[in-house]
This record gives structure tokens, C-alpha cells and sequence, in this order.
């Protein structure tokens, strides 16, 4: 008999997917996409627009697989993810499978979590394909395609091979750059800030801070105003001129949207947004829980939508209510607003089933889903309880004409803030009981001198929350985008600030003065509102491809002929000490450095870093003498010393360089445990991670990242160990197998 089958994007969902419905459905997954653009041309007509899809290299055996499926079935249920990139995964799997069945009866369905009754509601409701939608996200690939495609090259020829310019990337970038030029050109200026502390009839003392002048907010600019308000305080009584007491509401924040999800998870739990969106595609999928198999434990994960429904609304209530009372749920369901610009496909990001509680999870999923887990359904439960009621005091204490305010606060009712804290807890700080016109006593006066701060750089959280602000992108493309900025060394995460790198500056600079439009916020927001109207059915994509290169192709020809060439170096002030020629600034395959403009006959060369005014600060070259290793260089007959990369990892090279430019890689001696041929060899990601792989590689893709130890497992015979450290189990040995739970403590044996 044959099945109706059903095509899901992820093969982890295959799994949850199965446990729902019986033998007459089969289960496939198009792991992700099936055809794209080809990688190594265009693939997009210049004039017509007209993509040129291929089958994506590595999966033919994919295709095969559903394409057999496909043959065996009467009905066809394709059920990517609920978003534009779904329904083209969707649209180019039914494209492929209507050239091997056409008898097949093809349709769509969309579920927004992957629970018993959303699958089995969605395929009493399929849908034909949503050729609007498609569109929408075809106009995107071909327009990212144009721009990357064609500006990219450009940058390699102009700047550094290898670098990439992107429609909204590069917006991005200019983003973070332009809050650099604005930190270096800031100006600080002088303040000063003066607090009190106060003693009235009844314990105990009170702060205040300085409030107005001659009715005026005060503003203290000088030693000498802070020092005058000083002796007017010390020398002329203070006298309490009001005392406000008000009940004052805090309602709870909407459940998390994508946005929103990657900003909170950044500054609670130190996730970058692509952590989040990983983590939370996990929860998404299915994850195993044990004696419940696996599950589903969230709702879709992009989303810009706060909307909920109302089945997960009522089940909120009734949890509320059964563990926490009736003071705890609103008077009313707790509706809220979606701003207009949402596309509002579907919910907001909620806990699939709110009984399910982080608490009963903690033990059977890692750290970073059940904490992420918590984030989610905490932040929705919290959504639909009652406000939070504080009892605020406002004191205004004057003397003569200088005003002081006091302020005070007390928990009333904790409402939504039992399940979801503020950030600074919920301490009391109560005032004394004070009237008006009474005489208090100052105790304490402190003034102390400040400086204001340039505009803050941009966290992962703050950077997303502008692209959200300013329409750059949408919430499924936050990730990537943060990633590639990060990839192609534009800007660097320092103590979880992004700083734009020499590179990133000189990118930026160009394509904002050769493609105005095209680096221009506003005309990237207002793309994504025509997308957005492609996808409604109310604008033709083809029509927007050629308003679009009506103004791009005219400025790429422009920029080819009168972009400013860098490769050769950015100019500096500062002078070669070897020679007198001025010192550039260069782009090398392991970064920024400064390199004498007389080259190739000086060929001096510094390392150096910017300070915060952006002043360049050589770095000196610390000499050491290589080590050597006793062997002769096979090439010239040099010999071969120990030296380290920029990334960290060791290597051998020939002490002749450059006039001999011989490495190899450092070697640990230990045969590679896959192949058996090649050696495990030291070396370091592009983050200065150290890892070992084989020596053979390509033909051998062996590799870990903690260091090898020549030992056989003890327990299931693999080649060789690993030395490993963690919090845990201190410095121990453990097996690379991961079906193997061997480990030997260290620390044990040095004691002995």
C-alpha cells in the first residue's frame, strides 16, 4: 500500500515527526535546501533577472532519496519551516519531484509547533504553494546575488582578495563603523555630580541626589559651581518641600520574537545571536527527554510576531492560577500589539506545552538548552500574570534655591516579577516617614568629578536591536549576519563589544562614497517593506529587479573606474626608521600590519593597535631566537626552526626566510587514529583555537581539539587518548570515541 509522504526541512524533526502519525504516512527531510544558485558564477541573467538553479553539490544522494519516496506515494505533504526560505525549500522540492511523479498530488503544510495536533491539524488544512511568498524570497537570493557577485570582486581588486561586500552586510558594517568615527571625534565634557545624605526625626538616614537650580535641572559643569552649591548647603538649614507617595504599575513585557529572544539570551546568558538561534532551533526540532521520547519544547523560532494562541493563552491560565492564585492573573487575558511592519505568520516564540517546566527539564537536557529553555518560558508565563505594584516616595528637600530629590520604592505585590526578574533584583529602599516643612540634617556631602562617555559600542544585543529599529534585515538574518562581519575580519568582539577593524573602516569608507544608495539605511528598510509587498501579491519582483539596477549597474560601472585602489597600502604619518619612507598600512592573509612603502627594497615591518582615539601605536617585536629543531630544511639546506602563527599554533619553518619560504606543520609523533598513515599535527582556528588534525588532509578529515596521548583506550581499544581539563573532573585523560565514557583523572595520579 502506498504511503502519503510528508518532506520536513531537518531530519531531527523526522523523529518527532514519526511518533505522531501511523504506517500510512513516511517521513522525509530535505535537509534544508535541495537547489540553489551555482557557487562559482552568477547564475542570474543581467537583463531578465532569470535564476539558474542547480541541484546543490553534495546532495544527489538526498534528491534520490525523496525523489524514490516521491515515486511510491499518492500524496506529496511538504512541510518546511513556516517562513520564505520554507517555502522555497518547499517550491524547489515540488519543482524536482513533479519531474519524477507527476501523478503525485503535491501540497503545502505549515505547523508553528510540532506537537500530535498541530501535524494532524496542518494536514487537514494543506494549501497549494505560495508563489508570492516564493518570489519574495527569490527576489532576495537574486538580489544578494547581484550585489555580492559584483561588488565582491571589485573589493579584491581594489582591496584584499577574499573579502565580500553584501546588500544588508554591509549596512550593518556601516552601522558599527559610524559609531566608531562618532566615539573617536567625541569631545568629553567636564561634570560634576553631588549627592547628600539626610537625617530627619525618624531613622534612618536618607539618600538624595541634587535635583534643580532656581527651578532649572541642574547641571554642574566646574569645581568651582560644585563647591559653591557645597558651602551653600553647609552653611543654610535644609526643609523637606513635598512628599509624593503614589502606587505606581509594572506590566510584563511580551513573549520573546526573534529579536528580542537574541538580545536577552545575550545579556543574561552571554549567547551570541547564531548560540540562540542553534540552541533554539534544537528545542524547536525535538529534543530526547527520556521516557518521553522525543519532544518538541518550543514554538517556531523566527518570528517577528507577539501573538499567541489562545489554547497556549488559556493553558497559561490555568497554570497560573493552580500555582500561584488568582492575584496572579490579570483581571482580563493579556493581549498584545504586534507592531505594523511584523509579518505576523505565526506566534510569537512560547513554550510548546507550559506544564512542562524548566525545573522538571534540568537534569535531562545540557546546560545551554535548559537555560535557554527557562529564558522562553519564563519570559511567557510571565507575559500572562498580573502587574507588578510598588509603593514610590518622592521627597524634594531645598535649601535656599537648590532643590534635592529623594526617591524611595516598596514591593507591594511581585505579580509577573515571582516568575520573570528585573535586571538589579527588587530591594526595597524605603524612605523614612517625612512631611513637609520639616527641618532635616545633612549628614554627608559628596561631589565627585566625571567626564560624559562617547555613544556606547555596539554589544551583539544592542547591534540587533538597531538592525530591528532601523529595518535592516529581518530577524532570520540577524545571525548570519553578525557571523559573516565576524568571518571576514571587518570588526572583532572585544570584551563583548564589537570594535571595527582597520579593514572593516576602509570597506565601509569605500562603499558608502561609490554606492550611496546602496549603504543608505533607509533604502535598505524600504527594500525589505517592497519584499515584504512581493510576498503580499501587491508588487511584481521583476519589476523591483529593475528599479533596483536602474541605479546599481550605472554606480558598479562608476566605482570600477574610479574606486581608490588600497592594496598597496593606506597611508600613515608615521616614518620607516630603516629608510625615511612613510609607513602604510597593509591587509595581509594574517591581518593588519604596517609595512614600509619602499618595498621591496625595505622591507621593514611592524605590528601595531589603535587606541581608543584611534591613534595608531606600534607594538614592538619582541626578539627571541627561534628554537632549533636539528634538522636541515629539505629545500635549501637551512636550518629548520620552531616558531609560532599569529593564531597560536606552532609550525616549522626554514630559518633562511624569506628568501626561503619552506614550512611544515608541527608534529606530535602519534599516528592518526582514522587513517593510520598521517601524523596528528598542531594547529589553530582562525580564533586562535588550538585543534590536531591528520597530517593527510584533505584525504583524511581526522581531527579534535583537545591534545592527543599515545595511549589505547583501556576499555574500547581506540588508538589513542585525549588530555582534557574541565571543572568537573580537573586535568584528565578521556576517550575521543564518543560511544566510549572512559576517563583517568590526572590529578590523582600526580598525587601519588
Amino acid at each position: 500500500m502506498s504511503k502519503n509522504l510528508i518532506i520536513v526541512e531537518s531530519p531531527a524533526k523526522v523523529k518527532t515527526i514519526k511518533k505522531f502519525l501511523g504506517r500510512k504516512f513516511a517521513v522525509e527531510a530535505s535537509v534544508g535546501h535541495v537547489r540553489d544558485l551555482p557557487s562559482k558564477k552568477l547564475g542570474v541573467d543581467d537583463e531578465s533577472f532569470q535564476p539558474e538553479y542547480i541541484t546543490i553539490p553534495g546532495k544527489e544522494k538526498v534528491v534520490k532519496k525523496l525523489t524514490t519516496a516521491a515515486a511510491k506515494a499518492d500524496t506529496i505533504y511538504l512541510a518546511p519551516d513556516p517562513d520564505r526560505e520554507g517555502e522555497a525549500i518547499a517550491w524547489h522540492v515540488a519543482t524536482i519531484l513533479k519531474d519524477t511523479n507527476r501523478n503525485a498530488d503535491i501540497h503545502r503544510i505549515q505547523f508553528n509547533e510540532i506537537t500530535s495536533r498541530a501535524v494532524k491539524e496542518a494536514l487537514e488544512h494543506p494549501r497549494e504553494l505560495d508563489e508570492n511568498l516564493f518570489n519574495s524570497q527569490q527576489a532576495r537570493r537574486v538580489l544578494d546575488r547581484l550585489v555580492g557577485y559584483k561588488v565582491s570582486p571589485l573589493l579584491w581588486k581594489k582591496v584584499k582578495r577574499g573579502i565580500s561586500a553584501g546588500r544588508v552586510q554591509s549596512v550593518a558594517l556601516r552601522l558599527v563603523v559610524d559609531r566608531e568615527k562618532e566615539r573617536r571625534a567625541f569631545v568629553p565634557e567636564e561634570y560634576w555630580v553631588l549627592k547628600a545624605k539626610f537625617l530627619g526625626e525618624n531613622p534612618p538616614a536618607f539618600d538624595a541626589d541634587l535635583w534643580k537650580i532656581k527651578g532649572k535641572t541642574a547641571k554642574v559643569g566646574s569645581g568651582e559651581e560644585a563647591a559653591a552649591i557645597e558651602k551653600t548647603c553647609k552653611e543654610n538649614p535644609f526643609v523637606v518641600e513635598s512628599v509624593t507617595e503614589k502606587e505606581r504599575k509594572r506590566s510584563p513585557l511580551p513573549p520573546f520574537i526573534t529579536s528580542t529572544l537574541q538580545q536577552e539570551a545575550n545579556r543574561r546568558l552571554g549567547y551570541s545571536a547564531k548560540r540562540t538561534m542553534s540552541i533554539a532551533q534544537r528545542l524547536y526540532e525535538g529534543v530526547d527527554l527520556g521516557e518521553r521520547g522525543t519532544t518538541a519544547l518550543i514554538t517556531y523560532m523566527r518570528t517577528d510576531s507577539v501573538r499567541i494562541a489562545n489554547d497556549a493563552r488559556d493553558a497559561a491560565k490555568d497554570f497560573v492560577l493552580e500555582n500561584f492564585g488568582e492575584d496572579f492573573y490579570p483581571p482580563k487575558p493579556r493581549y498584545f500589539k504586534t507592531k505594523a511592519s511584523a509579518q505576523d505568520a505565526h506566534e510569537a516564540i512560547r513554550p510548546v506545552d507550559v506544564t512542562i517546566t524548566p525545573e522538571s527539564l534540568q537534569a535531562l537536557l545540557p546546560s545551554e538548552q535548559y537555560r535557554l529553555y527557562k529564558l522562553i518560558w519564563e519570559r511567557f508565563l510571565a507575559s500572562q500574570m498580573a502587574v507588578a505594584r510598588f509603593w514610590d516616595t518622592t521627597v524634594i528637600t531645598r535649601v535656599q534655591d537648590v532643590q534635592w530629590r529623594s526617591r524611595g520604592e516598596r514591593l507591594l505585590f511581585p505579580g509577573y516579577l515571582k516568575v520573570y526578574s528585573i535586571a538589579g533584583g527588587l530591594g526595597d529602599s524605603e524612605l523614612p516617614k517625612l512631611e513637609e516643612g520639616q527641618e532635616i540634617k545633612l549628614e554627608k556631602f559628596s561631589k565627585e568629578q566625571k567626564f560624559t562617555q562617547p555613544p556606547a559600542r555596539y554589544t551583539e544585543a544592542s547591534l540587533v536591536k538597531e538592525l530591528e529599529e532601523k529595518g535592516i534585515g529581518r530577524p532570520s538574518t540577524y545571525a548570519a549576519i553578525i557571523s559573516t562581519l565576524l568571518a571576514r575580519e571587518y570588526v572583532q568582539l572585544t570584551n563583548k563589544h564589537f570594535i571595527c577593524t582597520d579593514l572593516g573602516v576602509v570597506v565601509s569608507d569605500l562603499l558608502s562614497e561609490h554606492f550611496k544608495t546602496l549603504m543608505d539605511v533607509s533604502f535598505t528598510a524600504n527594500m525589505e517593506e517592497s519584499l515584504d509587498a512581493v510576498a503580499m501579491g501587491d508588487k511584481d519582483w521583476i519589476r523591483l529587479m529593475k528599479d533596483f539596477t536602474s541605479d546599481f549597474y550605472p554606480t558598479l560601472e562608476e566605482a570600477r573606474e574610479n574606486m581608490k585602489r588600497v592594496k598597496t597600502g593606506l597611508e600613515t604619518d608615521i616614518v620607516c626608521e630603516q629608510c625615511g619612507k612613510p609607513m602604510v598600512i597593509k591587509f595581509g592573509k594574517a591581518g593588519t600590519f604596517l609595512a614600509c612603502s619602499g618595498y621591496p627594497a625595505c622591507s621593514n615591518t611592524k605590528n601595531f593597535v589603535r587606541n581608543e582615539q584611534g591613534e595608531i601605536e606600534i607594538v614592538e617585536k619582541v626578539k627571541t631566537e627561534a628554537e632549533k629543531i636539528g634538522r636541515k630544511c629539505p629545500e635549501c639546506g637551512g636550518e629548520l626552526v620552531l616558531k609560532h602563527a599569529r593564531t597560536g599554533s606552532r609550525f616549522i619553518a626554514c630559518d633562511n626566510y624569506p628568501d626561503c619560504t619552506y614550512t611544515e606543520p608541527f608534529s606530535t609523533g602519534i599516528p592518526c587514529p582514522k587513517c593510520g598513515e598521517g601524523e596528528l599535527v598542531e594547529k589553530s582556528s582562525r580564533r586562535g583555537k588550538l585543534f590536531f588534525s591528520c597530517s593527510r588532509y584533505p584525504d583524511c578529515d581526522y581531527a579534535q581539539w583537545n591534545p592527543p596521548v599515545a595511549e589505547k583506550c583501556p576499555e574500547c581499544g581506540f588508538p589513542i587518548l585525549e588530555r582534557k581539563k574541565t571543572r568537573a573532573k580537573g586535568e584528565h585523560l578521556a576517550c575521543p570515541n564518543k560511544k566510549c565514557k572512559y576517563t583517568r583523572s590526572l590529578e590523582e595520579e600526580s598525587e601519588e
